[in-house]
């Protein structure tokens, strides 16, 4: 691993609703993904790695380093609410505190300069990556570019519009240390697409046992093209052996459009965005910084979104002896970039999401091979050994009771560590009215 006096240039490329097995190369059998795959050969697959079940938890513990729990920003920025179901859920903030010191404002004070562009999602006006450290920032939500946000007279994709905004930044910074965050709409909700990339789907023989939805596919195929112009402007201006690319998405797959057409799958995980089983949590994650990370390699360590933090510090150097009193959460994976096969000082993972979204409130523990989900409306433990059933099929909770004891122990414990925020019993429940939404609210 280089040096800290090097100081690397770090990209992060965040796909929005992307599944585990939504790429080629986990698996995929009608998608097109040739950057990503190329991303894949020089760099190095994460097969276990982990996220927030939506969208801004995964943001929030990203830019902290710490869990979202901590900041009760455990549903998406401003959640919605079911009125009428057994539990009510806890408020959501409307912002990640600005006293959070984030990954862009430690890099900043080291020299870094730093960009974002694309969703943020973590606070509206005053609230926003440029008051987070980001010294270079532009918003931009949704798959469509308007005139107003880009500047030109027609509506653009809006990955081609991210694309320009990144690679220009970097022709600027290629002479010092940069960081660079990208984060897509891509493969989120409401699905679009070129007309040539829903043609070319359109066209193309489907696989067998797989949704193979045209718009998706041409969608993720943007993505993919952008995530190949930005590497290409790395390798164009010398930069490949001093840049890190990360890429990864900010949660579990999202099934189904609002209408209930399944869109794409998340086999063999179970569940979707808004749960905790698998296919909720779990993301594909390609980290490539030629030279330093072996080429074509694959980690099975599991590993989350919150170690991005510390990992980035540790590759810059930069010291964490002020992180403050709650510290940081997660782990750095330095060791695992230079050898997969690594071992790291952690072995648990937590998730808290006292909400409805595509499940039921719930928290979860992982420990080794193991899983815990707790579910709070009926009380119920649900135990996995993911290294033999990866897939969430067999319920063990009847026949490991010690483990179960264990790991739930150990779920309570963290909860009041973090000050998790719980739900609690709804006064106004009304089985009929249950899966009812809240008035100008609209699940994501």
């Amino acid at each position: 691993m280089a040096a800290a006096e090097e100081k690397p240039n770090i990209i992060i490329i965040l796909a929005d609703d992307l599944g585990w097995a939504d790429l080629p190369s986990y698996g995929h059998p009608f998608h097109e993904t040739p950057h990503l795959d190329r991303l894949v050969k020089e760099g190095m697959r994460f097969t276990q790695f982990y996220a927030g079940p939506v969208c801004s938890p995964t943001r929030a513990n990203m830019q902290s380093g710490q869990d979202q729990a901590r900041f009760g920003i455990t549903q998406h920025i401003p959640g919605h609410r079911r009125p009428f179901a057994k539990l009510s859920d806890p408020e959501v903030p409307k912002q990640l505190p600005l006293e959070v010191k984030t990954f862009a404002e430690r890099l900043g004070a080291v020299g870094y300069k730093t960009g974002y562009f694309g969703k943020w999602h973590l606070g509206g006006e005053g609230f926003g990556p440029e008051k987070q450290g980001w010294q270079t920032a532009l918003e931009a939500k949704g798959n469509v570019v308007l005139p107003k946000v880009s500047g030109k007279p027609e509506p653009e994709r809006m990955a081609d519009f991210l694309s320009q905004k990144a690679t220009a930044f970097i022709e600027e910074h290629k002479e010092e240390p940069f960081l660079l965050q990208v984060s897509h709409a891509a493969v989120h909700i409401p699905l679009s697409t070129t007309p040539a990339l829903q043609a070319k789907y359109e066209s193309k023989a489907k696989a067998v046992g797989y949704p193979c939805n045209p718009t998706y596919a041409g969608l993720l195929e943007e993505l993919d093209q952008s995530v190949g112009r930005i590497m290409d402007t790395v390798e164009r201006t010398g930069l490949a052996e001093k840049t890190l690319i990360i890429f990864l998405s900010d949660n579990g797959g999202l099934e189904h459009e609002q209408s209930g057409k399944i869109v794409t799958t998340n086999r063999p995980l179970r569940g979707e965005k808004g749960s905790l089983y698998e296919g909720g949590i779990r993301v594909p994650a390609i980290m490539r910084w030629t030279g330093h990370v072996p080429a074509g390699s694959v980690c099975e360590v599991p590993a989350i979104t919150t170690d991005l933090y510390p990992t980035l510090m540790r590759l810059a150097g930069v010291t964490l002896s002020d992180a403050g009193a709650a510290g940081l959460d997660g782990t750095s994976l330095a060791a695992l970039l230079q050898d997969p096969k690594a071992s790291i000082a952690r072995d648990t993972l937590y998730w808290h999401l006292p909400h409805y979204h595509h499940s039921t409130p719930a928290s979860a523990i992982r420990r080794g091979d193991w899983k815990l989900i707790e579910f709070f409306e009926s009380n119920e433990l649900e135990l996995y050994n993911l290294k033999a059933n990866a897939g969430e099929k067999l319920n063990m909770a009847a026949m490991e009771k010690a483990k179960v004891q264990e790991l739930h122990a150990a779920l309570v414990e963290w909860r009041q560590k973090v000050g998790a925020r719980m739900p609690v019993p709804n006064p106004n429940y009304d089985a009929a009215r249950a899966d009812e939404l809240g008035k100008g609210k609209r699940e994501e």
